[in-house]
């Protein structure tokens, strides 16, 4: 098989069996989960097999996508109304500077929603089922707030109204993002993520005052990554060129959430 024909095949295969998703998608949000895990301390470690017991698993990966996934479950159309505007948020303006009462009202954003599951999470007097819930909320919200497009400033719902030609079908930027650009690369979750992790620690941007706030401070990053020359394609068509310079941004958010998905998760998990 020609290598084109072979890349094309593959990525039409991804592309087919790929549930639209809220952000990432599920190998985004498994590769950031099973990143994370990877550089758990031991005690961090522990309190996510015991938390995940009653799930039958010990891995993030595998409650990874759960947040998005409790939409289709009738059961949870209340925790999935109460939730749902959590996944993203929108800033006002091309500045991507966090206003809270501007862009979080009554903290009604990801930024709002990571801390106050992470003070759940963090918080032994909280039931065990409340704490396992929110583990999922922060392992999901964390990883959202790295797909660019659930922090962006334009009035274009985080690219779902920006159409575009993807793979010679129609389609739109955030679905692209989602998971198109992600499964060009061909790998499976575990693969991608050990490919990722062997690349070393990511570097990370320093906090930045006066905002004192990380979880904002991740959130702008991705806002500004969207206003960034050429994240929006020239033509509304996501071409091979386009893959080869936005991939790296993506594979590099990634690697970014999971390093700081580590960190949250070994901070609000330590031993008493």
């Amino acid at each position: 098989m020609r290598p084109a024909y072979r890349f094309a095949t593959t990525l039409f295969a991804f592309l087919a069996v790929t549930p639209i998703a809220q952000a990432w998608g599920p190998v985004g949000h498994s590769v950031v989960a099973e990143l994370a895990q990877r550089h758990l301390s031991p005690a961090a470690e522990a309190e996510v097999e015991r938390l995940l017991a009653p799930e039958h698993t010990g891995k993030l990966a595998d409650i990874a996508s759960w947040a998005d996934e409790v939409r289709n479950d009738p059961a949870q159309q209340t925790l999935w109304n109460d939730t749902r505007g959590l996944h993203y948020i929108n800033f006002r303006d091309a500045s991507c500077n966090y206003v809270p009462p501007r862009d979080c009202p009554d903290d009604r954003c990801v930024v709002g929603g990571v801390a106050h599951y992470v003070a759940i999470l963090a918080d032994k007097t909280q039931s065990d089922a409340s704490r396992r819930d929110a583990l999922k909320f922060v392992v999901h919200f964390i990883g959202d707030m790295h797909q660019p497009l659930h922090a962006g400033f334009r009035d274009d719902k985080g690219g779902n109204d920006y159409q575009v030609q993807f793979a010679g079908k129609g389609s739109n930027l955030h679905k692209v993002w989602d998971s198109g650009l992600l499964g060009t690369h061909g790998l499976a979750w575990g693969a991608y993520a050990q490919e990722l992790d062997a690349r070393g620690p990511t570097a990370l941007p320093a906090s930045v005052a006066p905002l004192d706030n990380d979880y904002a401070q991740w959130a702008e990053e991705s806002c500004r990554a969207t206003g960034e020359a050429g994240f929006y394609p020239t033509g509304h068509v996501i071409d091979q060129a386009y893959i080869d310079a936005e991939l790296p941004l993506a594979e590099k958010r990634l690697r970014e959430a999971g390093r700081r998905l580590a960190e949250v998760l070994n901070q609000a998990l330590a031993s008493s």
